[in-house]
């Protein structure tokens, strides 16, 4: 039968190894674990945002709305649907009761939008997006010019586009970056009203035309007060000669049979020109261009915030030609680290005032440090634990692990205690360590096990609230089940080799 404790008292070696993997283990997962804020929480949420260009809330509402909800109120697990149908867009959100089987739900999710039916050829592809604690953005930076320039900030949207975006989204961590403020380059149509009632056409006979020559529009605006009409087209556009040539009408005249044609040209000016901006960004009284940062799921942000910093270093002479400069205005680890210091501080601060009350009790400065020791180890194996189950270290975390630091030292205690009593009872240090420790290891464990099923329920939870403390749980659970293995293991060895039972004064 294995004896695990007399094994350790007999070959102590085994433990002393154990130790230096515990310590040099939780070295390297300290520079592995990610460090975060909060967890990651995934909330049982599917958004579905549908484009249709030139559709007013109502008619969003009756194409889109209606048709799309009519399929999703099908998809198995939906508790509640909201929709709401604006000026050239829908949003559709679904909530699920949990996040269990939560990527079937988007499947399923995505085939209930695909058997939609009847909706005008020029609504776009719905997106789907799910939502988590992952997409609060954890940067915000501005673009703002330097000197005096002779543009709208709107304009820059293109450079914004390709320069900033896409050296941004390079970092490893970065999911997506969100731009506010900014506007693109697109081809507009710019129809002269007179011309057009003098061949006697519509606005709706242009965009006809422009769709059926395998066009997208994105909008056709109309202006009555200024007698101005604007159709703005993007997508399969080459450039605006071609648009030009786009035929509008054929007239034909039926006694000569002689046709002519009416091209856009006719009737309007096609020409590059800025989109007009959904919202402008100021700041400080100043016009710019607002970007947020969105991380990956189970991303070390301290790290990730180190290569946004390098790369907005390496952006600004670029573009500081241009007269503009990229400023941080917010960065999370601000408030990652001062909150992973007060944590930390609360930890140490607790495990020694725990070391003292023990001195006090115990009046032994041997039998203290025995028993202290516990606490660092238990610690540094829970990050060990804690970096294989893939979780990281954030808020929460280190908050159950302050919880615990008065938990891992019990079993301890009362291993301690009762080795004591033997080697007062006239036994051997052997002896005394061997007996004491089997006499308690029994209750010891169903302590530690009663400890750890109450934050049982913590693990399985599948609601935010559940996600968002699942962390606590098992910072504790990993905690307390090592303190019980370092108690019947380290603590009886330690007390056998170093004669903890002679007194101090000794």
């Amino acid at each position: 039968k294995l004896d695990i404790i007399k094994s350790c008292l007999k070959r102590p070696i085994i433990i002393y190894s154990l130790i230096i993997l515990i310590l040099f283990s939780g070295l390297l997962a300290l520079f592995k674990i990610p460090i975060q804020l909060t967890p990651d929480v995934r909330k049982p949420v599917i958004e579905i945002t549908t484009s249709w260009q030139g559709g007013s809330p109502s008619e969003v509402e009756r194409e889109i709305v209606v048709k799309q909800e009519d399929v999703l109120k099908s998809v198995k697990g939906v508790e509640r649907i909201r929709s709401n149908a604006y000026d050239k867009k829908s949003e559709i959100k679904l909530e699920f009761s949990s996040t269990k089987n939560f990527q079937t739900s988007l499947l399923m999710t995505s085939n209930a939008l695909d058997r939609v039916r009847g909706m005008p050829e020029e609504i776009m592809k719905p997106i789907i997006e799910t939502s988590g604690s992952e997409d609060s953005p954890i940067a915000w930076i501005m673009l703002r010019p330097i000197k005096k320039i002779n543009k709208s900030m709107s304009e820059f949207g293109d450079l914004v586009d390709n320069l900033v975006k896409t050296e941004l989204e390079k970092i490893p961590g970065i999911s997506r970056t969100n731009i506010f403020g900014g506007s693109k380059t697109e081809m507009q149509v710019i129809v002269d009203p007179q011309r057009l009632s003098l061949f006697k056409l519509t606005i709706s006979d242009i965009a006809n035309s422009l769709i059926s020559s395998n066009i997208s529009l994105t909008a056709g605006d109309v202006d009555e007060g200024k007698r101005k009409y604007l159709i703005r087209a993007e997508g399969q556009l080459d450039s605006p000669e071609k648009i030009k040539k786009v035929v509008i009408k054929v007239n034909k005249d039926e006694q000569t049979q002689f046709s002519s044609k009416i091209f856009l040209e006719d009737v309007a000016e096609v020409k590059y020109g800025i989109k007009e901006p959904v919202a402008y960004i100021r700041s400080l009284g100043r016009e710019v261009i607002a970007i947020n940062l969105v991380r990956d799921v189970g991303v070390n942000v301290l790290e990730t915030m180190k290569e946004v910093k390098e790369t907005i270093k390496r952006l600004n002479p670029l573009l500081n030609k241009e007269g503009l400069e990229l400023k941080q205005v917010y960065d999370e680890t601000i408030y990652i680290n001062s909150s992973i210091d007060l944590v930390q501080q609360n930890i140490i601060v607790g495990g020694l005032l725990a070391a003292l009350i023990l001195l006090l009790f115990l009046n032994s400065a041997r039998a203290t440090l025995v028993i202290a020791t516990t606490i660092p180890l238990t610690i540094i194996g829970t990050f060990v634990a804690m970096a294989i189950l893939g979780k990281s270290l954030n808020v929460i975390s280190l908050a159950g692990l302050a919880f615990a630091v008065g938990m891992v030292i019990d079993a301890a205690i009362v291993v301690l205690e009762n080795i004591f009593r033997h080697k007062e009872m006239g036994k051997s240090d052997y002896d005394a360590s061997l007996i004491g420790t089997k006499e308690v290891s029994q209750a010891v464990f169903l302590s530690a096990l009663t400890t750890v099923l109450v934050f049982i329920p913590l693990l399985i939870v599948q609601v935010e609230a559940g996600q968002l403390f699942r962390d606590i749980s098992v910072a504790i659970c990993v905690a307390i089940s090592l303190s019980l293995v370092l108690a019947v293991t380290l603590v009886p060895v330690i007390s056998n080799r170093l004669k903890l039972l002679q007194t101090d004064n000794k």
